[in-house]
């Protein structure tokens, strides 16, 4: 979660950085000397801290002057930034001035580009296009899913990180760039001439009506003018009907904290106390209350999050919660109780740094990882379960702090099997849809279209004409087996039933293929979907067949549960 700065920026040349580096180090350890004394503790942390920065500024100065090869300050330092913030929590980050934009897009939703997602094609070894944007440049250009990145602007994208592709596709706005794509089924390469346009993702990637009186709207980020979008489906679905509302915050990792609080302010009235923070100095101390009107107080709500709904969206469901005003459903959600601010730095760049812990109503923080202990292999420490502190809603229902948001009810879905996972992580079924569009001009409305028995045949021949193949799980957890019972002395007394297991756990694909149907079948639609009705077609599909949202219904259209989640067991 972050809180919004307002920051001015210079961009001093490459001869002037050294030097400013130098003044830099330099001012700040005659600050530090010249500091008005405090406690013992507090002027021998001064003291330690300025005789660290001298010593950094030193050996930069050596390096510059007597190393062997030309040194790369902008490089180096920076290098050296990095490996001093992962001592840390992973939210404090430096942006060199050179990723400002990047900055920006995380707290703003803009950016400047072409308006697609990508994704890197293993086998294919570059990027290509998995979903162009709506009416943005490479939609209006004519690029598709599918489409493999040949080059940018000349340049080969063979072989080259999302990272570095994306950044070829950003740039200013009105500027021009020429990519050329290998696409499915067409002979030769093909060229598009594009014009980047500044992009605004929405916040919300869709809203409707999902039953005769229940409005749903996909809350995707916490990002500018977030809440106002909100507002606006809200009221637009209590005019098509909606007496009761789903908010889906399962994957929202968060954003702005000024806009969090302002969606519980729809729905709780003014004067609330929905945030506080507490930080190491007095301006991080601050708590946060509802300051308008809401537009809806009374209409029963359910919240659906899940393990990535994280920060800001923590915050929103821990809200409703807290203030018995929602019902949440889905799994535990991420647990980041952490407040980050920008702060504008030497040389044009920002610091995004972890300046406080959030508390929501109850007064519990949800912060899951404790990153002041770290373990030896640098990774943080979970808070167990065992030593978190019960809080109380406002109704009186037992809740607790540390690890996340823990939903009223839990829907407990089937777990991802390898077949699937390595089918997705593969992007098989991915090409298998690039295929399908080639031979099917037009499809069915995303509500009601489905695979049929014959097109799932067809994706059984094409995966085996690609030689697919996967390593069951089962088969090295056997492997493990053997090397067990072999250290401890069994390797000839369980030798046949080893041996037999290895019979019967040979990969067969036509077995899983058929057992996993349903699931496979599901992924296959969703993927197709998406590719003749955009985002808003994909989630329309989903929703059919979500565990979270027929448990969603079924609370909703029960106004005695509902109520009943929401007090206190007696």
């Amino acid at each position: 979660m972050e809180q919004k700065s307002i920051f001015a920026l210079y961009k001093p040349n490459e001869g002037y950085q050294m030097k400013r580096t130098y003044q830099f180090a330099a001012l700040l350890f005659a600050l530090f000397l010249l500091t008005p004394a405090g406690t013992l503790a507090d002027d021998k942390h001064k003291f330690r801290l300025a005789r660290q920065l001298s010593a950094f500024n030193s050996i930069v100065k050596e390096l510059n002057l007597f190393y062997v090869d030309s040194i790369m300050p902008d490089k180096m330092i920076n290098k050296g930034i990095d490996a001093m913030l992962r001592n840390l929590d992973p939210y404090t980050v430096y942006y060199p001035e050179e990723k400002n934009e990047e900055l920006k897009m995380m707290t703003t939703g803009k950016y400047a580009g072409v308006g697609s997602t990508i994704r890197f094609h293993k086998e294919l070894n570059t990027t290509v296009i998995t979903g162009p944007y709506e009416n943005m440049p490479a939609y209006k250009a004519g690029l598709r899913a599918g489409d493999a990145i040949i080059s940018i602007d000349g340049k080969k994208a063979e072989g080259l990180s999302v990272d570095s592709v994306s950044d070829m596709l950003r740039g200013e706005p009105g500027t021009k760039l020429t990519v050329v794509v290998k696409r499915p089924g067409a002979s030769g390469e093909i060229a598009f001439r594009l014009e980047r346009e500044s992009i605004a993702l929405p916040a919300i990637s869709y809203y409707g009506m999902v039953k005769e009186n229940i409005g749903y709207i996909s809350l995707e980020s916490f990002t500018e003018n977030c809440a106002k979008e909100m507002r606006h489906a809200v009221v637009d679905l209590k005019k098509q009907g909606a007496t009761s509302f789903i908010i889906d915050l399962r994957s929202n990792g968060g954003g702005l904290l000024n806009e969090a609080i302002d969606i519980v302010n729809l729905f709780v009235p003014k004067g609330k106390t929905i945030v506080t923070t507490k930080g190491k100095i007095k301006q991080s101390n601050e708590t946060f209350e509802t300051r308008r009107e809401p537009i809806d107080t009374e209409s029963p709500i359910v919240v659906l999050v899940d393990g990535q709904t994280a920060s800001a969206s923590e915050i929103v469901a821990g809200a409703l919660q807290d203030l018995d005003r929602a019902v949440i459903i889905g799994s535990r959600t991420f647990g980041k109780g952490l407040v980050q601010s920008t702060r504008p730095v030497s040389g044009g760049g920002h610091l995004k740094l972890t300046t406080a812990k959030y508390y929501i109503p109850s007064g519990r923080c949800v912060q899951a990882l404790d990153y002041s202990h770290m373990i030896e292999d640098g990774k943080s420490t979970r808070i167990p379960d065992s030593l978190t502190n019960v809080f109380h809603t406002a109704a009186g229902r037992e809740v607790r702090d540390g690890g996340g948001i823990r939903p009223d009810i839990e829907p407990k879905g089937e777990e991802l099997s390898t077949l699937i996972y390595y089918l997705m992580q593969d992007m098989v079924i991915f090409d298998f849809a690039n295929e399908f569009c080639l031979k099917n001009s037009s499809i069915e409305p995303a509500a009601t279209f489905d695979i049929s028995d014959e097109t799932y045949d067809e994706f059984k021949e094409f995966i085996k004409a690609k030689n697919f193949s996967y390593d069951l799980m089962s088969v090295k957890a056997l492997d493990d087996l053997k090397k067990l019972t072999e250290l401890e002395g069994f390797k000839d007394i369980v030798k046949d039933e080893i041996e037999s297991l290895e019979k019967k756990l040979q990969s067969n694909l036509d077995h899983s293929l058929e057992h996993f149907s349903k699931d496979i079948k599901i992924l296959i639609a969703d993927e197709i979907v998406r590719r003749y009705y955009g985002e808003k077609g994909g989630i329309i599909y989903s929703l059919r067949e979500d565990l979270d949202i027929q448990e969603s219904y079924n609370v909703l259209e029960d106004n005695d549960r509902y109520l009943e989640i929401l007090s206190p067991k007696k």
